[in-house]
């Protein structure tokens, strides 16, 4: 069995596995999904940077000052949407690398690979296993709700899901309150009838904080920050969260 065989059964690629701390008895039926690098694989964005001439290697680099310079503006009391903010950043590279594209054309290129992404290869099976088991699922990303129906919709998982929200409606990039309340309203539960799961720490971290569950899928070998609220449950895949939550 091959690596990508192990991941879309769930199976753990990292040992040892740390100790989990169990969900109450009335474990929240609501799910909620963060979407950028939990459900998308970002990666070939990576080849779309080369395309117009900057390193690949700065996708992780782009990325981080994406989500910086969104949650500056929402600490600092201001607000734009997640493509003005990674526009900004695109120019911004393409303006200081040599032999690079138009910034505006760079800008353009690379965003309209994002409702092109894929999912990881856990992620079909693990979100229909959750939604038979009788779960509620729903998404809230820093990014567009737009997008994340395209992707979802080209994976057929479109039924899998109740909404698609984005932090347009409340203003606010997660991981401020004021987004995880925006999701709960959407989908009409106290916070702690919901879990968010999600890759990233800061994002559990959010959820915790406004009372939520919380699940951190660990898609790397980077430990949990010793700073932040740890999650309830911590799973290496989406079927290895489903068989915690029982759905399997």
């Amino acid at each position: 069995m091959n690596r990508e065989e192990q991941e879309q059964q769930g199976i753990a690629l990292l040992a040892p596995r740390p100790e989990l701390i169990p969900l109450a008895a009335d474990r929240p039926r609501v799910l909620v999904f963060d979407v950028n690098e939990t459900l998308t694989d970002m990666t070939p964005l990576a080849g779309l940077l080369e395309h117009v001439g900057l390193p690949g290697h700065l996708l992780t680099a782009w990325f981080a000052g994406v989500l910086r310079d969104g949650v500056a503006l929402s600490l600092a009391g201001g607000h734009a949407t997640f493509a003005a903010v990674a526009g900004d950043g695109l120019r911004a590279l393409a303006a200081g690398e040599e032999g690079a594209t138009d910034p505006e054309q760079a800008a353009a290129h690379v965003l309209a690979g994002l409702p092109e992404l894929p999912l990881h290869p856990d992620v079909r099976g693990g979100v229909r296993a959750l939604r038979a088991a009788g779960y509620r699922l729903a998404t809230l990303t820093n990014g567009s709700a737009d997008t994340t129906r395209a992707v979802l919709d080209r994976a057929g998982l479109t039924d899998c899901f109740e909404r698609h929200l984005d932090v347009a409606g409340p203003g606010r990039w997660k991981p401020a309150r004021e987004a995880y309340a925006y999701a709960l309203d959407a989908m009409g539960v106290p916070a702690g009838a919901a879990l968010l799961v999600s890759v990233h720490p800061w994002d559990i971290d959010g959820a915790a904080r406004a009372g939520l569950a919380t699940a951190w899928l660990r898609r790397t070998s980077r430990p949990y920050p010793t700073t932040a609220r740890p999650a309830d449950l911590t799973a290496t895949a989406l079927p290895d969260l489903a068989t915690r939550l029982g759905a399997t």
